[in-house]
């Protein structure tokens, strides 16, 4: 699945024009790769997201074409989320 759309079904970013935004910017790195819109993202991959105030990290848990809100979330863990210094 490509990254842009991961973001957005995951709830992770709100839409999926943002999230091709984000990675055009070079905000969006999988693996320590830096990402583009396009990137395929598989279950085990490590996506690290720069937002305006914060980093996080997550790993992909699993892959759905579409979810549920309250079942968004099973889809990735959160590994870390930091502060941007």
């Amino acid at each position: 699945m490509r990254i842009d759309k991961f973001l957005k079904v995951s709830r992770l970013v709100k839409r999926r024009t943002l999230a091709k935004e984000v990675a055009s910017q070079g905000r969006i790195s999988v693996n320590g790769n830096k990402a583009k819109a396009g990137t395929e993202v598989t279950t085990g991959d490590e996506i690290t997201i720069r937002f305006g105030t914060k980093v996080i990290t997550v790993r992909v848990d699993e892959i759905q074409d579409s979810t549920k809100k309250e079942a968004s979330e099973s889809m990735y863990t959160l590994l870390k989320e930091e502060p941007l210094s």
